[in-house]
């Protein structure tokens, strides 16, 4: 479940990430009323198994049975409830397409909340793992250990936005950043799940790595995540 919103006095339209059908939308009907049978299952971040019927022009829920109640254990945490908030609406992004199959997103948006609710790693590595990876699953992998112009191995001092990641001295834009090295290491090491590079990072580096993913989203994403600037680092 990535999303709801309400509808009329007793309805919401509760939009979904499917295994086999991408990104959908469906309505609902009395859930927000105190006698719902299934009210409690339609919420962020839950894994369900649904049962819909085609309506005139959205699908209408008619069965819910909640398989992992990932959104009832990560709401308990503040930080694990911005971390899931941001990738809930980055996994929206990137499958804005209704009906169109976006198995890896759903299976990486999965992974993402399993482990953010049985706290596998530090929340804020979680999701900037996720980011990453959405970005790559998306056609938009950086490169870190190569020069993303002309292929010359690094690694490289710069790094660019527009240029896909690190660039050498001789392909580097105006305005590219300067990453320290172990900051790179520590990108590599999420983008291929290198868990136990990542955690043995400094706080520092971590930082400057989350704003780096949060630029490169931002660019080629052509805006912002509404729900990134809240999310709680510690």
């Amino acid at each position: 479940m990535l999303r709801t919103q309400k509808m009329g006095e007793a309805d919401r339209i509760v939009t979904l990430l499917t295994r086999d059908h991408g990104q959908l939308r469906a309505v609902a009907k009395g859930v927000r009323r105190t006698t719902s049978r299934f009210g409690s299952r339609l919420e962020p971040a839950t894994h369900v198994d649904l049962q819909l019927h085609t309506g005139k022009s959205l699908e209408i829920v008619t069965q819910a049975e909640t398989l992992n109640p990932y959104g009832e254990i990560i709401s308990r945490d503040y930080q694990k409830w911005t971390v899931a908030s941001a990738m809930l609406e980055t996994a929206e992004r990137f499958t804005s397409m209704e009906h169109e199959p976006a198995i890896q997103q759903f299976l990486l948006l999965f992974s993402a909340l399993r482990s953010l609710s049985t706290a596998s790693h530090d929340p804020s590595l979680i999701l900037d793992a996720f980011l990453l990876r959405s970005l790559a699953v998306g056609g938009y992998a950086p490169s870190f250990s190569q020069c993303s112009r002309c292929g010359a191995s690094g690694p490289h001092r710069w790094f660019s936005l527009s240029g896909g990641g690190s660039v050498c001295v001789d392909c580097r834009p105006a305005g590219s950043a300067t990453p320290a090295i172990e900051t790179l290491e520590l990108l590599t090491s999420l983008l291929t799940g290198d868990w136990d590079g990542a955690e043995v990072s400094e706080p520092k580096f971590r930082r400057e790595a989350s704003g780096l993913i949060a630029a490169y989203l931002s660019w080629h994403m052509e805006r912002n995540l509404r729900s990134l600037p809240l999310v709680e680092r510690v």
